[in-house]
């Protein structure tokens, strides 16, 4: 008898895919086996996101491309979009089961039955109820994987749902995500993004109480000594609660590497108040210069939201300029929407659609701008190139330390591999062309 087949697709972010790969595990271990999306599966499993009004529209894209390759297959919704509306998502034409926060991860306890359902089933906790945690890890292209450390938040942003969907601030165990990142370094992965929601807030929750029982800092050290492990990535990290004493030691580990993206929103200190951040726009500059000050060639990231109500032109210029003079390298733009269930939602002074898009283009050519000006700085310096599994046109890529990503002629004895290069030029396409320092050396691994 074959065993039954099961696909997974991912919307949203890098602590998504870690969580889809855990839940592909369990069904692995109950004997399925794993298909692409694309395949003729029993059961097909998206992971949704809620963060924009367009991950919200591709779920139901993604429900029919699943109905045409098998019409009588079993769909499941499962993620933040399935915790905040499973009423909705349970209502989608080929939807079979929605689960919710804590539900996702026990999914194979509800296939005793896999018939067809003219409506969903719903399995969806209070969010106050979700406040155990669930370790994960995913390994994408084998050249890097997504470790999960830390699940939820407790920062109360107006407009913002993941609170709503994920629940309070907890942690792994130090333990555990040492655990989890000795068994990545064990399958020949050279690099590790640390995931999370709120990751700065690492330790609280990590026992089931509410106090830190360990910092961010105090897991990054502990990180930077796991063997193996050639380079360890921060992901995304509240200026807050980025601290000097971590980006001083990030500037001087052989692991971390000299990359950061750092939340904004706004750089305008009136909207910084009205979307409660933490923080004013003086911290965050401070926190880049102090960047820079000790790594010179760091790369760092910057979440930006337009459109946010009450953002008049002079306010979203006051952002633009405020990003313009910062030493940044490159802008994650998201066009405000309105989410159900957040005070942003009621606010007064909505801007108007067709503004929220002029100023996203606007940010975005900025983003092209500070991106290819890091280039520029990078060219003639010697870095090391982490190489990709994909062969993209004839083309391997791959990226450096400070996450500048190179292209050169496809050779499959590169893949998952660290080469000393010297950065020449920036290609047509916007990526950097190189001389190998020397001739490149494979490292095969299993």
């Amino acid at each position: 008898m074959n065993n039954k087949k099961v696909a997974f697709y991912t919307l949203g972010c890098k602590l998504n895919f870690s969580e889809t790969s855990t839940i592909a595990r369990s069904f692995t271990d109950e004997g399925f086996d794993r298909v692409d999306f694309s395949e003729t599966a029993d059961i097909y499993v998206i992971n949704t996101c809620s963060v924009t009004d367009n991950a919200d529209r591709r779920f139901k894209t993604i429900v029919k491309q699943a109905q045409k390759v098998n019409a009588e297959a079993f769909v499941i919704a499962v993620g933040c979009y399935a915790q905040l509306k499973p009423e909705e998502l349970a209502a989608v034409d080929g939807v079979d089961l929605v689960l919710g926060a804590t539900e996702k991860f026990k999914i194979t306890d509800y296939l005793n039955d896999l018939s067809k359902n003219d409506h969903g089933q719903v399995h969806s906790c209070e969010i106050e109820e979700a406040d155990f945690y669930v370790g994960s890890y995913s390994i994408g292209d084998r050249t890097r994987a997504f470790l999960k450390v830390q699940d939820g938040c407790d920062y109360k942003c107006t407009y913002c749902t993941i609170p709503l969907a994920r629940g309070i601030s907890r942690s792994d165990t130090l333990e555990n995500v040492l655990k989890n990142a000795k068994e990545i370094s064990e399958k020949g992965i050279k690099e590790i993004v640390l995931t999370g929601v709120n990751i700065g807030d690492y330790g609280k929750g990590e026992f089931g109480n509410k106090k830190h029982e360990h910092t961010f800092f105090e897991l990054v050290k502990a990180l930077d000594q796991v063997e193996g492990i050639e380079r360890l990535r921060i992901s995304s990290i509240e200026p807050n609660l980025l601290k000097n004493e971590t980006i001083d030691f990030v500037a001087k580990s052989n692991a971390f590497v000299p990359h950061f993206h750092i939340p904004l929103q706004s750089g305008s200190n009136e909207l910084l108040k009205q979307m409660r951040r933490r923080y004013l726009k003086e911290l965050y500059e401070d926190r880049v210069n102090r960047i820079k000050s000790v790594m010179p060639h760091a790369c760092i990231g910057v979440d930006v939201i337009v459109g946010f109500p009450g953002e008049t032109d002079e306010l979203f210029l006051e952002t633009y300029n405020f990003l313009n003079e910062l030493k940044i390298s490159y802008l994650h733009v998201f066009t405000y929407s309105e989410r159900a269930n957040t005070l942003a939602a009621t606010m007064n002074n909505e801007v108007p659609k067709n503004v929220r898009s002029k100023r996203s283009k606007m940010l975005r050519g900025l983003s092209v701008k500070k991106r290819r000006a890091f280039y520029e700085s990078q060219i003639g310096t010697t870095r090391y190139v982490l190489f990709e599994g994909e062969n993209k046109e004839g083309y391997i890529q791959g990226f450096t330390e400070n996450y500048v990503k190179v292209k050169a002629p496809w050779n499959p004895n590169l893949v998952n591999t660290i080469q000393q290069v010297t950065l020449t030029k920036i290609d047509e396409d916007g990526l950097v062309r190189f001389d190998f320092v020397t001739e490149p050396v494979a490292e095969f691994t299993a």
